[in-house]
């Protein structure tokens, strides 16, 4: 029984972060253009905010998430301005390939923590674990407080799972690719992540201040 619900929670882990939004977009552009570790540093950030909003959800913390979606629009604009800019960054920068000696602690808990505080911006993503938990049937009498811990535990290695997927995958190309090819993955990795962030404003203002 035990095991059955840790292949669950896999199965949520890797359902709730296979859908490629810009969180997936910058992995992949940092494992191209940093490299693997900074990439699965940044696969490690988005893991453990699912890590954090599947905590939230199986194990009922009502309070964490009634304040999280009190907050959302907050969140949201904070997460449309942080994907604008990091957007804009990357349009604008010239150095493609980053060396290795250059590369700090600080390079190393950024990449962890932007790509955290941009899927925790998203608090939405609580409603989907309640959903997809329904789904995989955690819930009624199963869902104790053994069963969820087993449960989020799978949660977390399922997510881990997909980004040492991407991560490894982008990286057995990373080498292969010309100057040409990283101007083009360049520009429309900065494309898409800007008009991500433009699409988060607007749709934010829409929600608040239109609709």
């Amino acid at each position: 029984m035990e095991f059955a619900f840790l292949l669950k929670g896999v199965l949520v882990g890797i359902v709730i972060a296979v859908p490629v939004g810009p969180v997936g977009v910058l992995c992949l552009r940092r494992t191209i253009f940093q490299g693997r570790l900074l990439g699965l540093l940044s696969g490690l950030g988005a893991a453990t905010a699912d890590l954090f909003f599947g905590v939230v959800a199986g194990f009922g913390l009502t309070v964490i998430q009634d304040w999280l979606l009190e907050y959302e629009d907050w969140l949201r604009l904070g997460g449309g301005v942080f994907l604008l800019w990091i957007g804009i960054a990357a349009l604008r920068k010239r150095e493609l390939r980053e060396a290795r000696s250059s590369r700090s602690g600080e390079d190393f808990a950024g990449a962890f923590l932007s790509t955290f505080l941009l899927t925790i911006t998203n608090p939405i993503t609580i409603l989907a674990f309640l959903g997809v938990f329904a789904a995989v049937g955690f819930s009624g009498g199963e869902a104790t407080l053994g069963n969820g811990a087993i449960m989020i535990a799978g949660v977390l290695a399922g997510s881990l799972l997909w980004w040492l997927g991407i991560t490894f995958g982008a990286g057995l190309f990373r080498r292969r690719f010309t100057e040409e090819h990283l101007v083009w993955i360049n520009r429309g990795s900065g494309v898409i992540l800007t008009l991500s962030g433009i699409g988060l404003l607007v749709g934010l203002a829409w929600d608040r201040w239109i609709a």
